[in-house]
C-alpha cells in the first residue's frame, strides 16, 4: 500500500514537471501558429494566431502578403476572475497576461491550390509551420466551369460502360416481367 502511494505521488509530480516545462518554453519564442479556416479559397481571409508573440510580428506566406501580427487583449480578469487562475496567462510574471497574437491574412486571387506554410517573426525570432493551411482551387464561372479540364478517355469508357450496364439490366428487368405476365 505505501509503495502504491510512493509510486502515484512520484508519478504525479513527474506530470506536473513535464507539463510545465512547455508552458515555460511559450514565454522565450513563439509557438503555435493556428491558421483558420486550414482550407481556403483565394481571396478569403485567414486568421492567424500566434502563442508566445507578446508584442506581436510578421507573418508571410507565399499565399498572402506580408501580415501584422498584433497582440491580443484580452480586456478582462479572463475566466478566473481575480483568483489569478487560468484567466491570468501572465506566469507568474505580472502584466496583463498577454502572450497571443494575432492577424487576418487576404489570400491572393491568383494564389495556386495546394498547402502553403507559414513563418512567423515575432520579438527578433523566427518560427515556420510547415503546410498550415490549404488553398483550394477555383471553379472557372460564366463559361460551365471545364473550360480547361474536360473528361478523360478513361471518364468516358466507365460512365459508357455504366450506361451500358444500366440498359442491359433495364432489358433483363423488363423481359423478366413480361414472361411473369404471360404465365
Amino acid at each position: 500500500m505505501r509503495n502504491t502511494r510512493a509510486l502515484a505521488v512520484a508519478g504525479a509530480a513527474v506530470a506536473a514537471l513535464g507539463l510545465s516545462a512547455p508552458a515555460a518554453l511559450a514565454w522565450e519564442t513563439p509557438s503555435n501558429i493556428t491558421a483558420l479556416p486550414s482550407v481556403i479559397a483565394p481571396g478569403g481571409q485567414l486568421t492567424i494566431t500566434v502563442d508566445g508573440c507578446r508584442s506581436g510580428g510578421t507573418a508571410t506566406s507565399n499565399a498572402f502578403a506580408p501580415t501584422r501580427l498584433s497582440p491580443v487583449h484580452h480586456g478582462g480578469k479572463g475566466n478566473e476572475g481575480d483568483r489569478g487562475g487560468a484567466g491570468n496567462n501572465d506566469g507568474g510574471r505580472g502584466g496583463d497576461g498577454n502572450d497571443t497574437a494575432r492577424g487576418t491574412a487576404t489570400i491572393n486571387s491568383n494564389a495556386r491550390p495546394g498547402s502553403y506554410d507559414i513563418t512567423v517573426t515575432c520579438d527578433g525570432r523566427t518560427l515556420t509551420k510547415p503546410q498550415a493551411f490549404t488553398v483550394l482551387g477555383g471553379v472557372r464561372g460564366g463559361i460551365g466551369g471545364s473550360t480547361t479540364a474536360g473528361a478523360t478517355p478513361t471518364d468516358v469508357a466507365i460512365g459508357g460502360g455504366l450506361v451500358a450496364a444500366a440498359v442491359v439490366g433495364g432489358g433483363v428487368f423488363w423481359m423478366r416481367r413480361r414472361a411473369e405476365r404471360r404465365i
